[in-house]
């Protein structure tokens, strides 16, 4: 009997599978990576009956379209786009039947850059160190997508969640990024960190997987000098030479050479992962509890 399988139709320009990562193996310089926004993924898993930790597909932008070879529950949830099967209209944040041989188109995305696509049985490529992601930086995991891979489909779990359509937040604009004092955060003086608060930065086109590059206010350094590489993870916002802030995302670094100003709440990294090019960026700095 063959296995179900997911047929890429057509790949958009960039599209991924992504699990929660890789966590625990920086000290042997491996990334996390997993998905940007993994609030979306794992609510994609939950509408379809899987663990939340189910690799899905990731899409970026232009969405994608993809084939069933057997009938699935399959949910979409991330960035606002228009989903269809077949050409009919279906829904977004919530469980949709698609039956063998149709094709689920993920639209373009209205707002926000990524959206996640969720089969029931998930996405079933071999892991590798204990992760199904495609880490863009350092090559581990499957290639991203190309038309006509086939992605093979786990057996089913479980029925999907027994819900109409499951409530997500809108994407704001600004996107208001509540902000740590990072590790370097002497390196500027007061003066330059409050300053970083009251601007408006926008997002630039050489945003990845990797960092949201920011354009505004230069963050000026009263050092000089070169830091030792150190330390580095998700939602570092770093300031390279030139002073325009850089934020990590999921296949960021585990060491940088930079001073890392500071670090995004990690409820906010969500708005980073959907951080689409022109949008505007705010920070607020904030204290530990």
């Amino acid at each position: 009997m063959n296995r179900a399988a997911l047929v890429v139709v057509r790949p958009g320009p960039l599209s991924t599978v992504q699990d929660l990562g890789r966590p625990g193996l920086a000290h042997l310089a491996v990334p996390r990576s997993g998905a940007a926004d993994p609030d979306s993924l794992r609510l994609a898993n939950r509408l379809v009956g899987n663990p939340e930790d189910a690799a899905g597909v990731e899409t970026t932008l232009l969405g994608a379209d993809l084939r069933l070879t057997a009938g699935r529950w399959v949910a979409v949830t991330g960035a606002p786009a228009a989903v269809r099967v077949d050409g009919r209209p279906a829904g977004l944040d919530r469980p949709q039947w698609v039956p063998a041989g149709a094709t689920l188109t993920v639209g373009p995305a209205e707002r926000g850059v990524r959206g996640y696509l969720a089969v029931a049985g998930g996405i079933d490529v071999p892991p590798v160190l204990g992760s199904r992601s495609t880490d863009l930086l350092s090559g581990i995991g499957p290639a991203p997508l190309a038309a006509g891979q086939r992605l093979p489909v786990g057996p089913v779990r479980a029925m999907p969640a027994p819900v109409d359509v499951a409530p997500r937040p809108a994407i704001p604009d600004p996107l208001r990024l509540r902000l740590y004092r990072g590790p370097r955060d002497d390196w500027f003086g007061d003066r330059a960190l409050r300053a970083m608060s009251g601007a408006d930065y926008r997002v630039t086109a050489e945003s990845n997987r990797i960092g949201v590059r920011l354009a505004g206010p230069a963050v000026p350094g009263t050092r000089t000098g070169q830091l030792p590489s150190e330390g580095m993870a998700r939602g570092s916002v770093q300031i390279p030479p030139g002073g325009q802030p850089l934020v990590f995302l999921a296949d960021a670094p585990t060491t940088g050479g930079y001073p890392v100003v500071g670090a995004v709440h990690p409820d906010d990294m969500w708005l980073v992962a959907q951080a689409r090019p022109g949008y505007r960026v705010r920070f607020r700095w904030i204290t530990r509890a």
